[in-house]
């Protein structure tokens, strides 16, 4: 159990940084909609959406988060199986697309990898895409872990603070033989899952089979089903009486995390991670991980008997056991805020980080009070806070936020609409989306230094170089109840 006075609060600092803001979403969209435009100018891709998923559909991508994209053909029918090489073929049509169009760089087909893959950056956003053909297992993924993270608010937190501290040790990269962001969102799962007493639950309680062998049949009326039996075992779990709560805190439950996963090393020469069971398992009992043999054993639990952790390589296990140990050892000592910044985050992060805090500084030197941070603002502002902000940043008072704004669903350009779950609707995202400008002028570049935010106002992060968004905050609106609840929507942070 984490004691250390200075942990949660700087845990607290380092999200703030790096969950995305409504400028983030944007962004994003906007690098959808331009995609989509390109893939309609190709003949042979007429009438195919184009579906983002990965960790913006899950709600656990950061501020600096790439984009998975799948362009889907038969959306609207039967789901039917296309081969390695038409998926080759196709994406090679599009590569040749985005070459004439202009506005993309650094375009790389993966064409040999086990699910072919376009890898591109958008020329305005910087926003990196993956880009591939009917990925119907990589959106259904996707939806699980969005309802996931809405059983526990801290599964999203801590996905997103591993993440950082993953890629901040040069741990969460596959094609380095390291882990992948996938099989690290299952590792906190799996944690949640053998805590005392359990956040989550198997996921075999959540979805009783491999949900990728039930994706057959119509289209919809297959994701309906899988949606509808995963509402009710989630409601169920949530509802259950008489089971004890788990309080533990956000610090209590990273720093248990990294201890639990100390001698992963060891553990994997026996023993594999199995979200679906939620408990280790004995690799030379499990016949369907055999024959194959793997430094570390992920076992997927929506696509059994799948190794989500296949790209580990056995010496790059030892190091990710290193990591693990000295972060667990570094977070259980008397360290400050400084040292845990260090440990946790990259260094572009650790500079937004120490900018804030001495700005956080300056304004308690100047009298101003009721101010955590420039990340999460006590509301409502003051007018002192609000013209320091615009004086030091020549732009008016950060927007509205949280914003209010739907997605409509008539605009014949969405993404097609995927069925809701628990009363909400899958993300439905319109061209007119993006388009909304500023109302601010002079607001067209992204800022540079830091940013400010409260659940009622949000500026922008200044984004490390080679990242910045480019994109300005939307306008408010108002949100359009769908006919089946209310409009899915990012949790933004209050």
């Amino acid at each position: 159990m984490s004691r250390n006075p200075f942990l949660d609060p700087t845990l607290q600092e380092i999200l703030q940084v790096i969950k995305p803001t409504r400028a983030d979403w944007d962004t994003r969209i906007g690098v959808i909609d331009q995609l989509r435009s390109v893939v309609q100018s190709v003949e042979c891709l007429r009438g195919a959406t184009v579906q983002p998923f990965g960790s913006f559909v899950s709600n656990l991508f950061t501020r600096w988060g790439d984009l998975d994209i799948s362009v889907d053909l038969f959306s609207g029918s039967s789901i039917l199986f296309t081969g390695k090489k038409q998926k080759q073929t196709l994406l090679g049509h599009l590569l040749r697309a985005l070459r004439a169009n202009g506005l993309w760089y650094k375009l790389q087909f993966v064409i040999h990898a086990r699910v072919p893959i376009l890898k591109i950056v958008s020329g305005h956003q910087r926003i990196s895409c993956d880009i591939s053909i009917d990925n119907l297992e990589g959106l259904l993924k996707s939806r699980f872990l969005f309802w996931i993270s809405e059983i526990d608010g801290r599964f999203r937190d801590l996905v997103l603070l591993v993440k950082e501290w993953a890629k901040a040790h040069n741990i969460n990269d596959s094609k380095s033989g390291t882990f992948n962001s996938y099989s690290l969102s299952l590792l906190v799962i799996f944690h949640l899952q053998t805590c005392v007493p359990a956040i989550l639950p198997p996921l075999r309680d959540i979805y009783p089979k491999s949900a990728v062998d039930d994706l057959k049949g119509v289209r919809k009326t297959a994701e309906e089903s899988i949606a509808q039996v995963t509402a009710a075992n989630i409601a169920r779990f949530k509802s259950g009486t008489g089971k004890s709560a788990n309080r533990s805190s956000l610090s209590e439950l990273l720093v248990s995390f990294f201890a639990k996963f100390s001698d992963i090393n060891l553990k994997a020469q026996e023993l594999g991670v199995c979200p679906f069971t939620g408990r280790w398992e004995n690799i030379s009992t499990n016949t369907t991980w055999l024959p194959k043999t793997y430094s570390l054993f992920v076992e997927d639990p929506f696509e059994q008997p799948q190794n989500a952790a296949r790209s580990v390589s056995r010496r790059n296990l030892d190091k990710i056991a290193q990591v693990f140990q000295i972060t667990s050892r570094s977070l259980a000592s008397d360290c400050n805020s400084n040292s845990i910044i260090a440990v946790l985050t990259g260094q572009h992060i650790q500079q937004l980080l120490y900018r804030t805090i001495s700005l956080h500084s300056q304004y308690h030197a100047n009298g101003t009070h009721n101010v955590r941070n420039l990340h999460g603002q006590t509301r409502p502002w003051n007018q002192q806070m609000q013209q320091n902000w615009s004086q030091n940043y020549n732009t008016p008072n950060p927007p509205y936020w949280p914003p209010q704004q739907s997605w409509p669903q008539n605009n014949p350009r969405n993404l097609q609409r995927q069925p809701s779950l628990q009363g909400q609707a899958w993300p439905v995202i319109t061209q007119t989306q993006t388009q909304q400008k500023s109302q601010n002028k002079n607001g067209n570049r992204p800022f540079k230094n830091t940013s400010a935010g409260s659940s009622q106002n949000q500026g922008h992060i200044g984004k490390p170089s080679g990242h910045m968004s480019g994109v300005n905050s939307a306008r408010p609106a108002t949100i359009i109840p769908s006919q089946r609840g209310q409009m899915w929507r990012p949790r933004y942070e209050h």
